[in-house]
Order: C-alpha cells, then structure tokens, then sequence
C-alpha cells in the first residue's frame, strides 16, 4: 500500500462513515427530506419508500466509509466506488436549482454551501481514481517487463546453448578435417 493516499482515506472514510451512521434510523421527517431532495436530482428514486431510501443511503454511506479506512478491498475498486458516489452527491447539488445563488450560477447560496462540499469531494474521488488507475497501470506494466525479461533470457540462454553446440559441432569438424 502507498502511503500518499492514506489521509485522503482517512478523511473521507471518517466524515463518509460518520454521515451515514447518523443516518441510521432517520425519522420520517428526515428520511422524506433526504428522499425529496434525492428524487428532485434522480427521478429513478420517486417511487421509492423515503424510509427505504434513508436506509439504504446510510448503509451505502457505512460501507464506503468502512472501504475507504480499512484498506482489504482492492483500491480500485474503492476508488471506483468512492467517485460514483460522490459523483451523484455533486449532481444533486448542480441539479437542485434553489442550493444556487441565481437561475444558471452554480455558485451556493447559503443554503447550497453545505452541499456543494460535495464538488470537492467529487474532485478528490476522481484524484484518487486516477491514481489508482495509473498505479495499477504501472504495476502491470512491471509485471509484464518482468515477464518479458524473462523470456527473453529464456531465448537468450537457448540461443547461447544453440551457439555454443554449433561451435563445438564446428570444433569437431574442424578437428575431423584435420586428421
């Protein structure tokens, strides 16, 4: 594991984990809020129960945040996971026009301040995506030199044996012309 990730986890598997444990168990008046606001950005939420959706938001919240701090899935895999999910949170504060200082202005207004952090973890999430990716880039490409080294050593070796058996076959010849 790289060690430059590791704050970028941390904080937002602890502020991740921490909102949606305090999701757990939302009264209806809460869980019809976050549905509202949920299904103005995401239509394909509408018909869903808000106490359903308050439970599986906090339980997608508790399970990203565990992945992001305790490291036992694959890092892309948490990355992945980590950017769709901040990826939808952005897109309900670009789609929710009364979090914006005007019609049009993607600015916050007071209201949208607390909502528009989630542009910069967007930001963050797709940082960390793409380091991911390009680690996982660079370790496949070590892993396939490694491989290709070795079998070119492989064909060196035989061509050095199979040089070596035609001087010798050479040698004797040579030795056979003589006598």
């Amino acid at each position: 594991m790289h060690i430059h990730p590791i704050p970028l986890r941390l904080a937002a598997g602890a502020f991740i984990l921490n909102s949606g444990l305090s999701k757990r168990g939302a009264d209806e008046d809460a869980a019809r809020g976050m549905h509202a606001m949920a299904a103005n950005a995401y239509p394909y939420f509408k018909d869903m129960e808000p106490q359903k959706f308050a439970k599986l938001l906090s339980s997608s919240e508790i399970a990203l945040g565990a992945a992001l701090l305790v490291p036992v899935l694959p890092r892309t895999v948490v990355a992945a996971g980590f950017t769709a999910f901040s990826g939808l949170l952005a897109g309900m504060y670009l789609k929710t026009p009364s979090l914006h200082v005007a019609e049009g202005d993607p600015r916050p207004n007071e209201q949208g301040v607390g909502i528009a952090k989630d542009v910069i973890m967007f930001g963050a999430a797709l940082s960390f995506l793409l380091d991911s990716l390009r680690m996982g880039t660079r370790k496949a490409a070590r892993k396939t030199t490694k491989k290709v080294a070795k079998e070119t050593a492989k064909v060196g070796r035989k061509t050095a044996e199979a040089g070596a058996k035609a001087a010798a076959v050479g040698v004797a010849a040579k030795k056979l012309r003589h006598h």
